[in-house]
């Protein structure tokens, strides 16, 4: 009985882990890619939004991001997080009024090597 109560427990757990984790957006080679800005909303882009939202700068406007969140991309208070920085990302997906809602969205590599 101990033997599959434990079991059970695990399971619920991993189940439960596993419904937490957002999808990972996939590269579709079908679609077009943007090169973007993107950083906290808030922080950085002044724009008018509750907390820090994740958001881009495509052709000198500003959009909330949909589908992908700033936690999702490590921790935007960090030094080099997105409260802190602007960086280069490489995005998919529709622009919706003053949203982005996105289906691919990935950080540009840095040259770490050279200060900026």
């Amino acid at each position: 009985m101990k033997t599959i109560l434990t079991l059970a427990s695990l399971l619920i757990g991993l189940w439960c882990q596993a419904q937490e984790q957002p999808a990972k957006q996939q590269l579709d080679k079908k679609k077009k890619t943007y090169e973007v800005l993107a950083s906290c909303g808030t922080c950085n882009f002044k724009m008018k939004a509750e907390g820090c939202p994740l958001a881009i700068k495509y052709d000198d406007k500003y959009y909330l991001v949909e589908g992908t969140s700033i936690d999702d991309h490590g921790d935007a208070h960090a030094d080099d997080g997105f409260c802190n920085v602007i960086k280069k990302a490489k995005v998919q997906g529709k622009f919706e009024g003053d949203r982005f809602k996105s289906t691919y969205f990935e950080i540009s590599k840095v040259d770490t090597s050279k200060k900026q």
